[in-house]
């Protein structure tokens, strides 16, 4: 017995400092913001703020006009539509990748890991400089060969969402593209050798075989996508929303929406609240999530 307590008291000796770093930049921001959160600190009141309580909170979740309900609205459709599009195109593609009598399968393959490869803070600018950009952008090019008038890509918020759509697809895509192809590979084709001679077609072996099989696998890619999306910031701050280059879009996510409350407006108070509902919304859909899995 005294010697495992003595292994316990070296144990947490050891771990000690790693402890306190953990506690230095995890624990001791969230609870910062948590307190801020209670706060009316902004540009006008840095040093003699005052507690409001839960008032940045009312203002965020009771009034609509504040521009939190509909920022979370457009998160929501943004998480969505993006998780989607993407299952479906990786789907489509990775069963195309895996036809067995398919030359140059690697290369494809290579190809389609190419924008993951690639910073996507280049990737963005490229595109909204060399494909949506008023002047010179490829789209428009296009537009005036075709005798049409060059169109503002990034002006309203319909197009700006499926600007913003099309760049994160490509940023995306190639992640769940390796985990699906990844998932169908480990599939034994004795399956789909049974199932031809039971003269079942490509869409019976895909809705009893293919997405049965991949479902446990690409299910944490899954979530871990829709956490990623639902976080999602560089593209559509970039894209529409980037100090001294606005496109004057209005869609926001939460996070751009969050980000302009606390570094545009300077309402720290009100920012710090919405960074806590954010974290607590994460946090239920995470436990909800290892709930699921324990479930299993």
């Amino acid at each position: 017995m005294k010697k495992h307590k003595r292994d316990v008291i070296i144990s947490y000796g050891w771990s000690f400092p790693s402890l306190i770093l953990i506690a230095l930049m995890v624990v001791f921001p969230i609870f910062y913001t948590a307190y801020i959160s209670l706060t009316n600190m902004n540009v006008y009141h840095w040093f003699d703020f005052a507690v409001v309580g839960l008032d940045n909170y009312f203002r965020a979740l009771f009034v609509f006009d504040s521009g939190f309900l509909s920022a979370l609205f457009a998160t929501i459709v943004w998480t969505v539509v993006n998780m989607v599009l993407q299952l479906i195109i990786a789907f489509v593609l990775v069963s195309l990748l895996n036809i067995q009598k398919l030359k140059l399968r690697k290369i494809y393959k290579t190809l389609l890991m190419f924008p993951w490869a690639m910073p996507g803070y280049v990737s963005i600018l490229l595109w909204k400089t060399g494909m949506f950009n008023t002047q010179f952008g490829l789209l428009n090019q296009w537009m005036k060969k075709l005798g049409y008038e060059a169109v503002r890509w990034l002006s309203n918020d319909i197009s700006a969402f499926i600007c913003c759509t099309v760049v994160n697809l490509w940023l995306a895509l190639p992640f769940m593209i390796m985990i699906m192809d990844g998932a169908m590979q480990s599939i034994d084709r004795s399956y789909y050798e049974s199932a031809i001679l039971d003269g079942a077609d490509w869409l019976k072996r895909t809705r009893y075989i293919t997405i049965p099989a991949i479902a446990p696998i690409i299910s944490p890619a899954v979530i871990i996508t829709v956490f990623t999306t639902f976080k999602q910031f560089d593209v559509v701050y970039l894209l529409t929303q980037q100090a001294g280059a606005k496109t004057g879009s209005g869609f926001h996510t939460i996070l751009t929406y969050t980000y302009e409350n606390a570094f545009i407006t300077n309402n720290y108070g009100y920012s710090s609240a919405i960074s806590i509902i954010i974290f607590i919304l994460l946090l239920v859909l995470s436990a909800r999530y290892q709930m699921k899995e324990g479930d299993r």
